[in-house]
């Protein structure tokens, strides 16, 4: 099961550069077992996504095809094969 995450700028210079990531799934096809799989060889893109406990950070927000996954079931959101999760940081200012 191959799901694709799309990541700005910054957060791809953490990925070595890729904005597009393929990962491939097993049997666990969750947001957190992308994740895991996004982190595998990228401890420092890890951090940024995730907290110490494993949830997706206050300042990020992650999508699965198109639905915010803090409306859904966070991390334990189902990812369908063919799937596209967004990875972007929330953006303040005034």
């Amino acid at each position: 099961m191959s799901v694709e995450v799309v990541l700005p700028g910054f957060l791809a210079d953490l990925a070595g550069g890729e904005k597009h990531v393929k990962v491939e799934l097993g049997e666990d096809r969750t947001l957190s077992a992308v994740l895991d799989v996004l982190a595998d060889g990228r401890p420092l893109l890890d951090r940024r996504i995730r907290d110490e406990t494993g949830a997706v950070r206050r300042f990020v927000n992650v999508y699965v095809d198109g639905e915010d996954v803090r409306f859904d079931q966070g991390v334990r959101t189902p990812v369908d094969d063919g799937a596209v999760v967004h990875v972007m940081p929330s953006v303040a200012g005034g």
